[in-house]
């Protein structure tokens, strides 16, 4: 890793210090024989967003509770993969993967403008109730008189 890649860039001016990210391996699943069953190429990365000092609190909270399903009971972000032979791409693929979900969760979705329904939507609308108001009609039985 290079030292262009010693940051994660989540937005402009806002990036996260490789540093902060605690990285583990471990043996990776699946096939692969003795190779697999010996080295420890699977790559799980551990970033605790609470104490990380680069983002703002306003900012961290957003980010937090858009990824509470995400977050261990310590409050940390856990990523991991194992899809490589190779323990540096899992490592890359891992920091992208962390990256783009972290950018994800900073994106904020423009506010809705409200919008009136056109005369002939509401039309349709009106038709279509009126149509299943005379099907269950035909349904009952007649009254008795």
């Amino acid at each position: 890793m290079g030292a262009e890649d010693s940051f994660l860039t989540i937005a402009a001016g806002i990036v996260i210090p490789i540093s902060e990210i605690q990285v583990e391996t471990s043996r990776s699943s699946g096939p692969g024989g003795q190779h697999v069953n010996k080295t420890e190429t699977r790559v799980t990365l551990r970033l605790a967003l609470s104490a990380t000092s680069s983002i703002d609190a306003a900012s961290k909270a957003r980010v937090l509770e858009k990824l509470a399903r995400r977050l261990t009971r310590s409050g940390e972000i856990l990523v991991s993969c194992g899809r490589h032979r190779e323990r540096e791409q899992n490592l890359r693929e891992a920091l992208d993967r962390l990256e783009r979900l972290l950018q994800d969760a900073w994106h904020r979705d423009p506010p809705r403008k409200k919008t009136r329904p056109s005369a002939g939507s509401k039309e349709r609308r009106l038709a279509e109730k009126r149509h299943t108001t005379q099907r269950k009609r035909s349904r009952q039985s007649p009254p008795d008189e």
